[in-house]
């Protein structure tokens, strides 16, 4: 399925206007445009080579992000390292994500559980996500899960028929979906797990053969 009108809102509202990551990841640091920055410890923005042509794109930071400042260091950020290398993608050569800045979560004693950003959250954060993906020009973008496809192709766009498929916006990059490594450690059953797992890492082959283009 090639999906070229309803594009969504990453591409069509209003971006952050900078000439560089780096002046952009500055910009971040105290974004105020929804409630989430309240409880968030900081502002966890983007990573990775300033001409990478390989954009990951995640939900949201959790715990250890948050703590860190930095995306996808935690244990989904850990298992997607191993993937990507089973699937022959460098990382470094990668700039790694998320959909939203902040830290969503909710209070549970000492522990903070991840809650999922609303539609209204991600809107909002498609301004920066948005500003990213005009400095660097990808020659692909990776959706990891259900908020960063819909961070980018709105509503009408679902994770489950389209996983492991490269979407074709018109006039963006094309757009590889899968799920987001998480998903995984939620995962019980031994076999479905290795299953699902495998799954991940054919949809990652594809990110392989763009690097070597």
């Amino acid at each position: 399925m090639n999906i070229a009108a309803n594009v969504g809102p990453a591409f069509t509202l209003e971006v952050a206007d900078a000439d560089s990551i780096d002046e952009l990841r500055h910009q971040a640091e105290g974004c105020t445009r929804c409630d989430l920055y309240r409880n968030a410890t900081q502002t966890v923005f983007g990573e990775g080579p300033n001409k990478a042509e390989i954009v990951i794109v995640g939900e949201q930071p959790g715990d250890r992000e948050d703590i860190t400042g930095r995306p996808f260091v935690g244990p989904a950020g850990h298992l997607l390292d191993h993937c990507l290398e089973e699937a022959g993608v460098d990382r470094q050569r990668c700039y790694v994500t998320n959909a939203v800045k902040h830290f969503k979560f909710t209070p549970r004693g000492k522990r903070r559980l991840h809650a999922k950003p609303n539609a209204g959250e991600i809107r909002r954060c498609a301004w920066w996500l948005g500003a990213e993906l005009n400095i660097l020009q990808p020659k692909l973008i990776v959706t990891l899960g259900a908020s960063a496809l819909y961070a980018l192709l709105g509503p009408k766009a679902k994770l489950t028929p389209e996983r492991g498929h490269i979407l074709q916006p018109r006039n963006h990059p094309p757009i590889l979906v899968t799920i987001h490594p998480s998903f995984l450690l939620r995962i019980r059953d031994e076999a479905e797990k290795h299953r699902q797992r495998q799954a991940f890492v054919s949809d990652l082959h594809k990110v392989a053969e763009f690097q070597q283009r």
